[in-house]
């Protein structure tokens, strides 16, 4: 994957959302592609291979599911995974599975780099939390959005609607 192909994806994640170009150019450089194929876990509780980076789905599909099989969500090109470790959290705290639907490139942003420009790019780093926040506030809101609409379901079948 070239850098143009990097730089188009990290655009559209909305990470990026208030990063000027040199800054988004900043983030692109830390990148490193990661290839998984159909299939594959991509991110799993417990597992140390990508720990501590920020994954953006680069190309292909892949699905989040509960450690019970449950499918929690559908990922696609330029959305987010890996957050909680990204941030500081322990791996304990990931609590879903990432695997790869169909062939797949990650963009994984290892935290490691992103702390090293905290003391030189403070800005850099501060818009692009901001972006994670953005982020993990809309995975939120769809996540109610569905407990509402099973609940709905839920209680129309039950006759208490």
């Amino acid at each position: 994957m070239n850098s143009d192909a990097i730089l188009t994806i990290i655009r559209s994640s909305g990470i990026a959302a208030e990063l000027r170009e040199p800054e988004t150019e900043t983030i692109a450089q830390l990148i490193e592609v990661r290839e998984y194929k159909a299939g594959e876990t991509i991110l799993a509780p417990g597992e140390t291979g990508l720990q501590d980076c920020l994954l953006i789905l680069g190309e292909g599909s892949a699905e989040a599911r509960s450690k019970s099989g449950t499918v929690l969500g559908n990922l696609k090109p330029g959305d987010l995974a890996g957050i909680i470790s990204f941030v500081g959290g322990d791996v304990s705290q990931i609590s879903a599975v990432v695997a790869a639907k169909t062939d797949c490139k990650i963009l994984a942003l290892p935290r490691i780099k992103f702390e090293k420009l905290l003391p030189t790019k403070p800005a850099v780093a501060y818009y692009l939390m901001r972006g994670i926040v953005r982020s993990v506030h809309g995975i939120a809101r769809q996540m109610d959005k569905k407990s509402e609409e099973m609940k709905s379901h839920l209680y129309g079948q039950m006759g208490l609607y």
